[in-house]
């Protein structure tokens, strides 16, 4: 089963490009944990949380792979957004989401470029640093060796470069 990860920015379409994705390929999504969790905590939340985040979406992705037989899955986002955004945030990251990050192997990471328009969403917290944000990831991404592409086109460019980088993985 390959696995391919979505990540960047905030409000750089990565849950959507994750279900045009799913469709696309006729294969199953792990949803974001976070936007579950902060619906339950009614969008609050501090340093303690983001392990408990951490571990929700893990078990969502543990859970959809083991409930599959499909050979590709598509996931809104992984650890390595945990971890910028608790450093963001809080200035440290909990040694638990290190470690988690070491531990979980993808395919492929889809990094999304902030190049559409921001939009609002009641738990986005960073509308005007979505460039800074991209140098994190793209930092992160190369730290722990992970493959990746940039993604970066309006809608339905960002959806056929996705797409096209999808294919050359399963080509391989």
């Amino acid at each position: 089963m390959k696995k391919i990860v979505l990540t960047g920015p905030e409000s750089t379409g990565k849950s959507n490009l994750a279900k045009a994705l799913s469709k696309h390929f006729k294969s199953p999504i792990v949803d974001e944990f976070a936007v579950e969790y902060l619906d339950m905590t009614h969008g609050r939340y501090d340093y303690k949380d983001l392990v408990k985040i951490a571990k929700g979406q893990i078990k969502k992705e543990d859970e959809v792979t083991e409930n599959n037989n499909s050979n590709l899955i598509i996931i809104d986002t992984d650890l390595i957004t945990i971890k910028i955004w608790s450093k963001v945030k809080y200035k440290k990251v909990n040694r638990w989401i290190m470690e988690a990050i070491r531990a979980r192997n993808y395919d492929l990471y889809l990094l999304c470029k902030p190049d559409i328009p921001w939009e609002f969403s009641e738990y986005r917290e960073n509308p005007n640093d979505r460039d800074r944000l991209f140098t994190f990831y793209e930092k992160e991404l190369r730290r722990y060796k992970k493959n990746y592409i940039t993604i970066e086109g309006l809608k339905q460019t960002r959806i056929e470069n996705a797409i096209k980088a999808i294919d050359n993985l399963r080509d391989k």
